[in-house]
């Protein structure tokens, strides 16, 4: 039983890291391929949000 529980516990681990690791390698590619000139359209639009803004904490260089 404890060499079952083993396999499964590596087996389940390799499936959840895989599938997390090829959904933001597909993640990037699609954005790259189809994103087009609103690629970078939330990186954009939060950096208009926080014209102004004071910075805080952590040494900033």
């Amino acid at each position: 039983m404890a060499k079952f529980l083993l396999d499964f516990s590596i087996v389940s681990i390799l499936v959840i890291g895989l599938t997390a690791v090829l959904g933001v390698l597909t993640n990037g590619l699609g954005e790259k391929l189809f994103g087009g000139r609103n690629r970078t359209k939330f990186v954009d639009q939060t950096s208009k949000t926080q014209v102004g803004w004071k910075h805080v904490g952590g040494d900033r260089r």
